[in-house]
């Protein structure tokens, strides 16, 4: 089967297996081995990517879902010479510990942002239109679906509370 994504800005034309997942395409034929595989059930968010700007468990998604798709990892947001907002957020607030969640935390976080930005709400939203505030319980709730073994989830909102202030 032949897909074609653009990953980080490059086009990538992949011949497949039609079972692959997009995870594993990343990783295994692409090289971009930021994105986790933690549960691999789309459990715990270690996979979390971006597909046209939406959030996305790379380990549940077929690749042949895909084509045509823009799809970025963590690798598309900053490097360590130019840092996203985010990235620096979490390096500042100590935002990681063992750092093997950090990718998917930081691409669902990213995500999370632009949602909000646009309005969406979430379980806990005061209202179902209109602004929504990002304060600790919207973000807890938002990043609900990405889990820290090391528990680090006080940094971790710190840092998106953080970024979140640096973008308005």
């Amino acid at each position: 089967m032949h897909t074609e994504l653009k990953v980080n800005g490059t086009t990538h034309k992949l011949d497949h297996d039609p079972r692959l997942t997009l995870l594993d395409a990343l990783r295994d034929h692409l090289e971009l081995t930021g994105s986790k595989k933690g549960c691999d059930h789309g459990q715990c968010g270690a996979c979390t990517v971006l597909v046209n700007g939406r959030r996305v468990n790379a380990c549940l998604s077929l690749v042949a879902m895909h084509d045509g798709d823009q799809v970025t990892t963590i690798e598309g947001l900053g490097n360590p010479e130019n840092l996203s907002d985010l990235q620096a957020a979490f390096v500042k607030k100590d935002g990681y510990q063992c750092g093997y969640c950090t990718p998917g935390q930081i691409m669902s976080a990213t995500g999370m942002m632009e949602e909000a930005k646009a309005g969406a709400p979430s379980h806990v939203s005061p209202d179902l239109a209109g602004e929504v505030s990002l304060d600790d319980a919207e973000i807890a709730e938002r990043m609900s679906g990405n889990l820290c073994r090391c528990s680090a989830y006080p940094f971790i909102r710190e840092a998106i509370a953080m970024a979140a202030e640096v973008k308005k």
